[in-house]
């Protein structure tokens, strides 16, 4: 996956969630963009998506299996997504 630009999404309940980091499998973390910090697991589906909340470490060893799968493969957008690690989890 090429980073162009941030993503988001509208969760009927939580409003505005944020890319984290995808998962694999064509699923990606997501979090609430405001107030507390909520992740979630999500599958686009032809007719809408999927959500599953998941623990903060659960969705923080997704994003560190991305950045090292980055790393290994040099991939352009490494930096990127280091500074929403960094950002989203430290």
């Amino acid at each position: 996956m090429s980073f162009a630009s941030e993503r988001y999404l509208n969760h009927p309940t939580f409003g505005m969630l944020y890319l984290v980091s995808p998962a694999g499998e064509g699923r990606d973390i997501y979090a609430t963009l405001y107030a507390q910090k909520m992740f979630f697991l999500v599958s686009l589906q032809p007719r809408g998506a999927e959500f599953e909340v998941i623990p903060y470490m659960d969705a923080r060893h997704y994003a560190d299996m991305n950045l090292a799968r980055c790393r290994r493969d040099k991939s352009e957008d490494f930096e990127v997504w280091q500074k929403l690690f960094k950002q989203t989890f430290i």
